[in-house]
């Protein structure tokens, strides 16, 4: 474990890089910024937490900021078995517990976005979420066309095909390659266990759920993301019922990277900073 005390240095900032193990993973995390309240950021998919450093810089002074990596994330664990969003959901309040958290504010970015929307749907959380910023958050299941569906039926064919054992045989080199040209980019990428949490993941909608969010919710969205579309932004705005949309022009999934100063200011302005 490394913890630096950045005020033995004359530097308003906390800076922590440290590893606590909960439920028998090792979770890498780092802590940021003195302020009296706590903000926890929640990653997206297949990022690791230093890509957040902005987000946490927007508002360090008013809030201490925690920044970590989610199970199969960046330098922490693989879960040992697949798990869908309501697993993550259940180790993120084991991780809050572990830290002695018991009230925070809650920012989240794609895949982040999700566990968090499952938490404030809940009832009788062990902590308090006092607000919410969802960072072109995924959890809306898009309406597949005809010809996706027809795509969807005939990769599944193919894949019973080539799934057979004596088809395998024959051509292993064609069939191997065929399969790493499958699915986004994000499942290309990922283990053979978070390629199963994924897919769980992406088959579930979540619309359902966002009337249940009580809290304050600011949406930060790119207008041109094309993984989590500015539609969805609009069904959460619609759907939850304190929430606003903050849309940053020109901007795609990584908004807050594509335009850190307008993102910044949003935050800040939120933040009343």
């Amino acid at each position: 474990m490394i913890c630096i005390l950045a005020w033995e240095r004359d530097d308003p900032n906390i800076i922590c890089d440290m590893n606590i193990v909960v439920d028998g993973y090792n979770v890498n995390y780092k802590i940021t910024g003195d302020g009296e309240e706590t903000a926890v950021v929640l990653q997206g998919w297949g990022t690791h937490l230093g890509m957040y450093d902005s987000v946490a810089d927007s508002i360090h002074e008013k809030y201490r900021i925690i920044q970590f990596d989610l199970p199969g994330f960046g330098a922490s664990d693989e879960p040992r078995e697949a798990w869908n969003v309501d697993a993550f959901a259940d180790f993120f309040l084991q991780f809050m517990e572990a830290l002695g958290i018991r009230k925070a504010t809650l920012i989240g970015h794609s895949y982040g976005g999700r566990v968090i929307i499952k938490l404030a749907a809940r009832e009788n959380l062990p902590f308090e979420i006092t607000k919410i910023v969802l960072i072109d958050s995924a959890g809306i299941l898009p309406k597949k066309t005809f010809l996706q569906k027809v795509k969807i039926r005939r990769y599944k064919m193919i894949k019973k095909l080539l799934d057979m054992d004596l088809v395998y045989k024959l051509f292993p080199e064609v069939i191997d390659e065929w399969r790493s040209r499958q699915g986004s980019a994000d499942y290309r990428a990922a283990s053979p266990m978070m390629r199963k949490c994924l897919v769980m993941a992406v088959n579930e909608d979540l619309t359902e759920l966002l009337p249940k969010i009580k809290q304050d919710v600011l949406l930060i969205w790119g207008d041109k993301d094309t993984a989590t579309p500015i539609g969805d932004a609009k069904i959460m705005e619609e759907k939850i019922p304190n929430s606003g949309l903050a849309v940053l022009s020109g901007a795609g999934h990584f908004s807050f990277l594509e335009q850190p100063q307008t993102f910044r200011n949003i935050m800040r302005a939120y933040f009343k900073l």
